[in-house]
């Protein structure tokens, strides 16, 4: 039995979101960002709020207004984000209505909510991924209830969404993993425009049958008093079993899809009067009126709240407007000189792909938090490079482990885990199958410390081995940084020696900020002629080097440099020995500048070496048209444009599609030292 005033408090939420509603639809010119209300959610959306609790995580998506209601936001608090004022609590003006995020104490927690549809599933489950990790190693990094209740993950879609291909993936690691996570799956029967039957052969309750493992339950989301029981039961199920379920809630549309898409464009007067009639708002009214309430007692109820929302409403459109536009790309990071030995005495030389195994262990020894997960890089293999050797049969198998074949997730599960201070560090197998993890990348990763405002940035390293040498082929062999360096929000190095390599690894982990660490393939074990000096001592295990700061690996004598007689080459990954190699043939005469981090990008050391030589060579093995080399050599000459005696020169790769498998027509594609030579004579002649 439910007590009534738990039906009285819905009531007044309820009354609350139709006001709303009414009040954003009769002031448009005001309530000029597109939003969408929860108009005919309200039951299933106020139900599932009113059995989280403070230690829980949930993920609403754009229509879920009552479930913030629910959770004990006020109009006024919700009215900030919809006409992105200053105070918004959420995103300070930066995102959508109903796109909150939260780390308040006394609410369950919220991380950031993108617009992309089923987008957030991956993340919101790697939540649930991280609590069951921080509950094994009984970490004291797990909040849990008032009363030591374990805590859960719920995850609110629309049944549109179940399409996604990352719902799968979502789905496929929550039952393989059992993990405490509920997919409230809110069914309205329409994808914006396009009804169900037009676009999916089954709803999100029958799709579940796919998922072997996957607890479901179907519920009619109109019904406050059968979600509520509904609900209840499936929370006290996973709260005590730790298994993944879905519910499928049906519910009515009685609103636009969203105040841009209105419901008068493609809806029917007779499908509008067929949802009216399970509107939420009158079956729980009549039910109270059953139960005895009286009725001028609910009208009352109903005027206060309209006179509530009104007020809230003429503060909030008076409210300050945000001035806050570039803090919060990044929190600041601790990591700001270099420290440690990097040359100790008592250390043998290492080769790159050892040097990162080696940071590996080191912070995996340090801080129990760290986690490595990804495609073959468990106990059986260590990775295709062998780049995680014997890190699962020191650590376990619950801390190094393999995924199935999954970039979104292993991707945006970082996301999550990180929400809960889980670290992981995780790989893509080859930087030519990144990119069915791009969404994550860009909708979830990058975005998520800004539109926070920096309460939750990702703390994640991201592997990937990237170039090309010695037949790889068209799908094993990209250079995407030009790709990546796109995405506003990550931090990227590019490590040419083993000794950086250990030293950037170790900077991405204390970083606190989303890092990809681009590893060439290439020079992991120093097998391609002329790369012997990208093996390196290995450094101490506390060397750290800070992103940011460029390698001076070459110089150029004095008296050819006040002669004008000399050049530099800005240069990173591989590129590093192509310089090398292609400098002694001019003695004296080449500066070489190993960038090491792509972004954040030593600037300084650039264009102070630039000034200095007055000719610049930007050496990159990616394809040379529209790529970082050439916008960097851009900046290049505008920054230097006085000192420069001639055009600022840039090589790379044949601009083909993919690197072609033979070896020869690779080699042909790709710069080499004598590629770089040809360009030295050219400005050294000028």
């Amino acid at each position: 039995m439910i007590e009534k005033e738990i039906l009285l408090k819905a009531f007044r939420l309820m009354c609350y979101a139709k006001a709303m509603t009414e009040i954003y639809d009769s002031n448009r010119q005001i309530c000029k960002y597109v939003h969408s209300t929860s108009r005919g959610h309200e039951a299933i959306q106020l139900a599932t709020a009113f059995h989280l609790k403070n230690c829980d995580y949930i993920s609403p998506y754009y229509r879920d207004e009552s479930i913030l209601l629910g959770l004990g936001y006020s109009p006024y608090e919700l009215m900030l984000q919809l006409l992105t004022k200053a105070d918004d609590p959420f995103t300070g003006g930066r995102s959508y209505y109903s796109h909150p995020n939260t780390k308040d104490n006394n609410k369950p927690k919220i991380i950031h909510q993108s617009s992309a549809t089923g987008m957030q599933v991956i993340p919101t489950t790697g939540i649930a991924q991280g609590i069951q990790y921080l509950e094994k190693i009984n970490s004291t990094l797990l909040i849990r209830g008032n009363e030591g209740e374990a805590p859960i993950v719920i995850c609110s879609l629309g049944d549109g969404s179940v399409s996604e291909g990352e719902v799968s993936e979502a789905f496929q690691f929550a039952i393989l993993k059992k993990l405490p996570v509920i997919y409230l799956v809110q069914d309205n029967g329409w994808g914006i425009s396009a009804t169900a039957e037009e676009t999916r052969v089954m709803n999100a309750y029958e799709y579940a049958d796919g998922f072997k493992g996957l607890n479901k339950i179907q519920v009619d989301g109109s019904d406050f008093i059968e979600s509520y029981e509904i609900m209840g039961n499936v929370f006290n199920e996973v709260r005590n079993n730790r298994k993944p379920w879905l519910v499928q809630a049906k519910v009515p549309l009685l609103n636009h899809h969203t105040s841009g898409v209105r419901k008068e464009f493609y809806r029917s007067e007779q499908d509008l009067a067929k949802h009216t009639k399970d509107d939420p708002f009158p079956k729980l009214r009549n039910l109270l009126l059953e139960k005895g309430v009286l009725e001028t007692y609910l009208y009352d109820i109903e005027n206060e709240s309209a006179k509530k929302v009104e007020a809230d409403f003429r503060i909030a459109v008076n409210a300050k407007e945000p001035e806050d536009l570039l803090n919060h790309v990044f929190v600041p990071t601790t990591v700001t000189e270099e420290k440690g030995n990097r040359n100790p005495a008592d250390k043998e030389k290492v080769i790159m792909v050892d040097a990162a195994m080696f940071a590996i262990r080191e912070l995996m020894e340090k801080h129990p938090e760290c986690i490595f997960f990804g495609q073959d890089v468990g106990r059986r293999l260590g990775g295709v490079f062998r780049e995680a050797a014997t890190l699962a049969e020191q650590f376990g198998d619950h801390r190094v482990f393999n995924t199935a074949i999954q970039e979104a997730y292993i991707i945006g599960s970082t996301v999550g885990l990180s929400a809960v201070g889980v670290k992981p560090i995780v790989e893509v197998q080859f930087a030519d199958y990144i990119y069915p993890g791009f969404n994550q990348l860009v909708c979830e990763i990058s975005k998520s410390c800004y539109l926070t405002c920096g309460k939750y940035p990702v703390s994640a390293i991201i592997r990937v081995p990237i170039g090309a040498y010695g037949g790889g082929g068209p799908y094993h062999s990209a250079s995407i940084e030009t790709t990546l360096l796109s995405i506003k929000g990550l931090k990227i190095a590019y490590p040419s020696n083993a000794a950086d390599m250990k030293g950037l690894m170790k900077a991405a982990f204390y970083d606190g900020n989303p890092v990809i660490m681009l590893e060439h393939k290439g020079l992991y074990w120093s097998k391609v002629p002329g790369t012997e000096e990208a093996k390196t001592v290995e450094p101490s295990d506390d060397y750290i080097l800070p992103f940011g700061i460029a390698n001076k690996i070459l110089s150029a004598d004095e008296d050819k440099i006040i002669e004008g007689r000399s050049c530099c080459i800005i240069t990173y990954g591989m590129g590093v020995y192509w310089a090398k190699a292609a400098a002694k043939n001019f003695p004296g005469q080449v500066e070489i500048i190993d960038l090491r981090t792509l972004f954040p990008l030593d600037e300084e050391m650039i264009y102070e070496t630039v000034k200095k030589n007055n000719k610049c060579l930007v050496l990159t093995e990616e394809q040379q048209n529209n790529s970082f080399a050439e916008a960097l050599a851009g900046r290049i000459s505008k920054e230097c444009f006085k000192w420069l005696d001639t055009p600022v020169e840039v090589l790379g790769s044949e601009n083909l599609p993919a690197v072609p498998l033979n070896i020869g027509l690779e080699k042909a594609m790709l710069p080499n030292a004598d590629k770089v030579s040809d360009k030295l004579k050219i400005l050294l002649s000028d």
